[in-house]
């Protein structure tokens, strides 16, 4: 993920205000908080989980995406948590509740509105966002009070039962109530506005599943919109989260606008999107994204037939 980090690959005008900030004990429960440079009035704050099937990951990793967001006027936290085969579920997602107490109670001296949060994630972090917004146990746990105004989650499983690869067997086969471990069972009407995003040829996480979970939200009454990004696969979404990447699929301002929706920006939204420039603009030495690409989708087994 480096050259997607490197300075002029990323969002101008922001600031990492926070780096290795530690929300519990262990050296896997630290995060980091970006912002915009320019800071006024309180910003709305958005947690985003990352992905790795569970057992990879870094915040650091994702410093393109924090940038990204704080480039639109967003307080924007990041968060580690522990990885098979060190914990199981549902660890991982009381870490991230862990986290999000840390948000309640620390965001405001970074210059976020607690009141205003979002979620957001990508693959297992999309998995994990839906799962803190529909179940409130995790939330309960860690005394998080927070309201969440609404979930950006691209690429995620929600519907992946039963387990057929290793992967996911490590991470959920253990699980005493596997069908309690699948959001698509988790669905009320109190859940927050979701949107869902997915490239159209994902061979990781199905486009069928983002269909079958977004028709029993509706079911339910639950808003939730749809974005398939026709002919891309699993990684480019949150790729193209970034400056670099932009170009090719608007899913930073699809999702940017759908969080305006549901409040963001009450008096607006400061930032207005920026046409990104073309990949031969860019240094040669951060061009070779296709063969990124194919080295990341590489590393990930399927998690679903």
């Amino acid at each position: 993920m480096d050259p997607f980090n490197l300075p002029p690959a990323m969002d101008g005008g922001t600031s990492k205000v926070g780096d290795g900030i530690a929300y519990a004990d262990g050296p896997r429960h630290k995060l980091d908080v970006y912002a915009p440079e320019q800071r006024g009035e309180p910003a709305p704050v958005v947690f985003f989980i990352y992905g790795g099937g569970w057992s990879r990951g870094e915040r650091r990793e994702y410093e393109f995406v924090g940038r990204a967001f704080a480039s639109r006027g967003f307080v924007a936290v990041i968060a580690d948590y522990r990885l098979v085969p060190e914990v199981r579920y549902p660890d991982f997602l009381y870490d991230s509740a862990a986290a999000l107490r840390w948000v309640q109670d620390n965001i405001a001296n970074y210059g976020g509105d607690p009141n205003r949060l979002f979620l957001s994630g990508h693959s297992a972090g999309a998995y994990n966002a839906v799962m803190l917004a529909l179940d409130p146990s995790f939330l309960r746990e860690f005394g998080v009070t927070m309201p969440i105004l609404a979930v950006g989650a691209l690429s995620g499983p929600y519907d992946f039962y039963p387990f057929e690869y290793n992967e996911v067997k490590e991470a959920f086969g253990y699980a005493p109530n596997p069908q309690g471990t699948q959001p698509i069972n988790l669905i009320t009407s109190e859940a927050p506005p979701m949107y869902l995003a997915t490239g159209t040829t994902d061979p990781i996480v199905r486009v069928q599943n983002t269909n079958r979970f977004a028709d029993q939200l509706r079911a339910q009454g639950v808003w939730v919109t749809t974005q398939y990004y026709e002919g891309f696969g699993h990684m480019e979404p949150v790729l193209a989260m970034g400056a670099m990447w932009r170009w090719r699929m608007p899913v930073l301002d699809d999702m940017v606008g759908f969080f305006q929706r549901f409040g963001a920006f009450p008096s607006g939204v400061p930032y207005l999107a920026v046409t990104p420039s073309a990949p031969e603009d860019l240094p040669d030495s951060i061009m070779p994204t296709d063969q990124i690409l194919e080295q990341l989708n590489q590393m990930f087994q399927p998690i679903e037939d």
